[in-house]
């Protein structure tokens, strides 16, 4: 009596598959979480540089608030997350951080300060806080493994064109 090993093996690969499959599936949202992040905060230190390389043009228009904050909002755009859309304004969006829990929040500040030799300086921050992705919860504390949102802050500092103002 011959006997067909071929049918008897055949559910290995579907048992397989159903032991792996939860882990991959975490691995994948994972990496769609990191990438989210990543993306983002390349995406506010790119916004944050070109803010300071307008704001350091001159002297009155290193404190110019309605033009550093537009610009940030337009290099923002492919930041904003899941059809989400940014805020219109910058800067009283982290007075009520339950906000960000449905939209991203922005903040921004450019000031004219005094760099490390004493000169005039443009400073822009951006502080950019996302919104929950998804949550992967951690077994054994009950909580999540990552945080809600992160909030994304970088400061940039470029010397005026001193040039500008005379």
């Amino acid at each position: 009596m011959s006997v067909n090993l071929r049918h008897r093996n055949g559910g290995n690969a579907v048992i397989e598959v159903a032991l792996m499959a939860p882990w991959i599936f975490f691995l994948f949202v994972g990496v769609l979480d990191f990438g989210f992040y990543a993306y983002s905060f390349i995406s506010v230190e790119n916004a944050a540089r070109a803010a300071v390389l307008l704001t350091s043009q001159s002297k009155e228009a290193a404190g110019d608030q309605q033009d550093a904050c537009t610009l940030v909002l337009n290099q923002l755009q492919g930041a904003s997350s899941y059809g989400r859309t940014l805020p219109a304004g910058c800067n009283d969006v982290f007075s009520t951080p339950s906000d960000c829990k449905t939209q991203p929040c922005l903040y921004v500040n450019a000031s004219l300060v005094k760099d490390s030799d004493g000169e005039d300086a443009a400073q822009v921050e951006v502080r950019y806080a996302t919104i929950p992705m998804i949550p992967i919860p951690a077994v054994a504390s009950g909580s999540f493994v990552l945080a809600n949102s992160f909030v994304i802050d970088r400061i940039w500092q470029m010397k005026v064109n001193a040039a500008a103002d005379y």
